[in-house]
């Protein structure tokens, strides 16, 4: 069986900031991200149509070579990771694996909290969803999760607001809301991959007394672990530390978003089709 680069899965630009952390971890890689961002964004989408988008993707990237995905996207690890898993990859085939990104931070959670409750700040739908609650609850019952939404989160850091004096407002009106619901927090899930770009505003504006959780780090952490633990596919994955990025939306546009994203780092985006 040849080798192919990891695949990462994304409705938009959030999950880059899954994929620099995970090239981070382990560079020696080679990694396909594909964005789906003509049809981003996933959040307020139904369950179905989520399901739809993300196999259409992981269908992709499996006949463009990879052995292993990861679905970086919080709304599509909610909403399509288990069917995928359970339905379609026994089809497709059982050989291959698809991860998400909501099993690993709630896996380390329960060692950052004292207090035994834990904020999650996310998109509308992923906060609909239940997805982080019900997976530290089946993992760490004793801890009391309060999940605040963060609508205009997003847009402020896909706007290239995300520095401005005028996202200090909303960064500390969602922080004092999540506060309020319940004070005892001391550790909160940055559920969305856009919000490590507002870092440095919720640093400022979150208590002291609060553990501000970036899922990046942890995920790569998981993945390492995951290609250490399971062999056979560490060795389907090639090395070349190379990436390609392609994207359902205009090249040259996720080129210049993916600028942000990346600490400055210039790509080069190819345009690709999904249906």
């Amino acid at each position: 069986m040849s080798e192919g680069p990891i695949g990462i899965f994304d409705s938009g630009y959030g999950g880059l900031t899954i994929l620099e952390a995970i090239r981070q971890q382990l560079p020696q890689y080679d990694y396909l991200y594909l964005g789906d961002n003509a049809r981003a964004p996933y959040g307020p989408r139904s369950f179905g149509v989520v399901y739809e988008f993300t196999r259409q993707a992981v269908s992709r990237l499996f006949q463009m070579g990879c052995h292993l995905v990861i679905l970086a996207c919080n709304t599509a690890s909610a909403k399509a990771l288990r069917t995928i898993q359970q339905h379609d990859l026994p089809l497709w085939d059982p050989e291959r694996r698809v991860l998400g990104i909501i099993r690993p931070t709630a896996e380390v959670i329960g060692g950052l909290t004292r207090s035994r409750h834990v904020g999650i700040l996310a998109t509308e739908g992923t906060i609909k969803s239940h997805s982080y609650r019900m997976e530290i609850e089946k993992l760490h019952p004793d801890i009391t999760v309060t999940g605040q939404a963060c609508p205009l989160w997003v847009p402020l850091v896909e706007y290239n607001e995300a520095q401005s004096a005028g996202a200090d407002f909303f960064v500390e009106k969602y922080i004092h809301q999540l506060i309020d619901a319940d004070p005892l927090i001391d550790a909160a899930i940055l559920a969305c991959t856009h919000y490590p770009l507002l870092l440095q505003k919720i640093s400022r504006y979150m208590p002291q007394t609060v553990t501000i959780v970036a899922q990046g780090a942890y995920v790569a952490r998981s993945l390492d672990d995951y290609l250490h633990r399971h062999p056979d596919m560490e060795q389907r994955c090639s090395k070349g530390g190379t990436t390609r990025y392609l994207t359902t939306e205009d090249p040259t546009k996720f080129s210049q978003q993916a600028h942000l994203f990346l600490g400055g780092e210039d790509v080069m985006a190819e345009g690709i089709t999904l249906a």
